[in-house]
């Protein structure tokens, strides 16, 4: 049985592709450089943002993407963060997870600054014991870490808990951690990558992950 859920953000519970893609075509004009069409740029959503801009940009240089990370910021603060939408399905997924006893939390990559705004915009916070997220000197951007710090910080057991995701991060991370794992197709990790990373459960819909985690929970409601 699963006692706990964490949920991953973008790609997960809202579509930020707008906004993401806009404050990084900002970040690279402001640096002088070319920038892709924005459908190129749909890998970028989920994983570290330094780790897409070191591509992105081809450099390993600290300053440099410092530079790119502090023009993206500026602009996701003031306006990229509004340019988002939760999926269809979304707060009925999380009412009836809730409603069957399982306590919610946030685990994201994203700075827990916006992440919490972000959360709070959709009035999804009613939702969610806590909002788990990176600091913005890269502290706990890589998933494994961030879900170690938030079991530790709420005395969660692994082998109780499920993360939800739609990148491989969200697989690995869990499965560094003792706890299992369910992918969701719908976000913007591919098929070939959700699978390779070798989830528990791979979803299509919010409708099919409340199935799986009711199930798992063995809290699945009359029909």
């Amino acid at each position: 049985m699963i006692a706990n859920v964490l949920f991953d953000l973008d790609g997960t519970l809202t579509d930020p592709f707008t906004g993401i893609t806009r404050c990084i075509h900002h970040a690279l004009d402001g640096l002088g450089r070319s920038t892709p069409p924005g459908d190129d740029l749909a890998w970028c959503i989920g994983p570290p943002l330094r780790e897409s801009f070191a591509t992105l940009l081809d450099t390993d240089d600290d300053a440099v993407l410092d530079d790119a990370l502090a023009l993206y910021r500026k602009r996701f603060g003031d306006v990229g963060m509004f340019e988002n939408a939760v999926y269809d399905g979304v707060a009925e997924m999380l009412g009836a997870a809730k409603a069957g006893g399982l306590r919610l939390f946030v685990a994201t990559s994203k700075p827990h600054v916006f992440a919490r705004p972000i959360v709070a915009l959709f009035k999804l916070e009613e939702f969610f014991d806590d909002v788990w997220g990176s600091e913005l000197d890269g502290t706990r951007t890589e998933k494994a870490k961030l879900l170690k710090w938030g079991l530790n910080k709420h005395r969660l057991a692994a082998t109780t808990t499920l993360m939800v995701g739609d990148r491989r991060h969200d697989t690995e991370g869990a499965k560094a951690n003792g706890a299992r794992a369910l992918a969701v197709s719908y976000g913007y990790g591919t098929i070939a990558e959700l699978q390779a990373a070798g989830p528990d459960h791979l979803c299509g819909s919010p409708a099919e992950v409340t199935d799986v985690i009711l199930q798992l929970s063995a809290r699945k409601t009359e029909s």
